[in-house]
């Protein structure tokens, strides 16, 4: 299992970014449009995940190709595979995977919040909303950081 992971979401023009996601093994980066709510969905997807969910989903539409993020957990361990699609709406078994990792869900929720703390910081709300064209998703990065605090403190606990 990876102890790590890094996300990064770059502002790449009115309503595009570049999403690089890596680990100790592999690199890959995806596109966004703002077609979709692409940072509301992977935020809400990792809320669900910390909350106790164990399958979710998220996806990137990169118009036409697509980013399916599938995520599964198992007691602390989330398995996350990323697809790439030719078009959204093809079923999983269409994609090629393009990058996997195991991780604590603790791990994930951190890597996750920190790029969007660092978009938040970088671009500022007012001028994410300019770029990507859609407001911040700063009522999903703080449920998922209310929700990683809880789950912190009940593993504290134990």
């Amino acid at each position: 299992m990876n102890t790590g992971m890094r996300v990064s979401w770059t502002l790449n023009g009115r309503g595009w970014a570049n999403c690089v996601v890596e680990d100790q093994q592999a690199k890959v980066e995806l596109t966004a449009s703002h077609i979709t709510n692409a940072p509301e969905e992977f935020l809400t997807a990792v809320a669900r995940l910390v909350s106790g969910e164990t399958d979710t989903r998220a996806q990137f539409e990169a118009e036409p190709t697509a980013f399916r993020w599938i995520f599964s957990r198992q007691g602390n361990d989330v398995w996350i595979r990323l697809l790439e699609l030719r078009r959204g709406s093809d079923h999983d078994s269409k994609g090629a995977e393009i990058w996997s990792s195991r991780l604590h869900v603790e791990s994930l929720a951190r890597a996750v919040i920190r790029c969007f703390d660092e978009v938040a910081w970088i671009y500022d709300e007012s001028g994410y909303r300019g770029t990507w064209g859609e407001r911040f998703p700063r009522s999903e990065l703080e449920a998922l950081r209310c929700l990683w605090n809880e789950h912190r403190r009940r593993e504290d606990d134990t």
